[in-house]
């Protein structure tokens, strides 16, 4: 099963319990990032590239599933949805 992150049109779902807004996310990402360092040693992140991201997993906070966790367009889920 391949694991997808919603994009600009589209909205994660349950279709088990129908939650449309919380969600366990499982990733492991791959970055280069630039570091400033003040005469403290306190860390400041200036930049960060993205150089590989794998979703290894999503499951829904309210009931636990993750093999009912779809993505729908966001402009057809209907209204009585939009209170979760």
């Amino acid at each position: 099963m391949t694991v997808e992150l919603p994009g600009t049109t589209t909205r994660l779902r349950c279709a088990g319990c129908g939650n449309l807004t919380r969600f366990d996310v499982t990733r492991t990402r791959r970055t280069t990032e630039f570091w400033h360092l003040d005469l403290a040693g306190d860390v400041v992140v200036e930049h960060t590239e993205l150089k590989g991201e794998e979703v290894e997993s999503i499951s829904c906070r309210w009931c636990g599933r993750s093999d009912a966790i779809e993505l729908v367009d966001r402009n057809a889920v209907d209204a009585s949805d939009q209170a979760n």
